[in-house]
């Protein structure tokens, strides 16, 4: 409950802060790739647009390096589960073997009842 408050709270005013941003910023700009160019623009898109683009590309690419970044130690945990899958096998293998051992064994005695003492 207090989670959803507090998203509320902070997506409610970046989504005004967005949309005022896009409203305010409707008119097209040119976008070319080629410096020397004077030929027709590349793309002509409104600034908000460009600005939502490239924010989600710097998004994508950021998780990429994150990922490549990480690569060394999801590695490190695929060897260490595959180094301890024996051991998890012969644990089961105890406890099967421990289970099947009580099955066979006899009930314990009832404990001996000592009379007390005589006075």
């Amino acid at each position: 409950m207090i989670r959803k408050i507090i998203a509320a709270l902070i997506l409610i005013p970046l989504a005004l802060v967005i949309v005022i941003f896009a409203v305010a910023n409707r008119r097209p700009v040119t976008i070319s790739l080629d410096p020397f160019g004077s030929g027709d623009p590349a793309l002509t898109l409104p600034l908000f647009a460009l600005a939502f683009i490239l924010v989600i590309a710097g998004v994508i690419i950021g998780g990429a390096a994150t990922w490549f970044g990480q690569g060394k130690w999801r590695r490190a945990a695929r060897r260490a589960a595959a180094e301890a899958r024996p051991f998890k096998a012969e644990i089961e293998a105890q406890q099967q073997t421990t289970a099947t051992v009580r099955h066979t064994l006899p009930p314990p005695a009832a404990p001996a009842v000592i009379p007390p003492p005589a006075a």
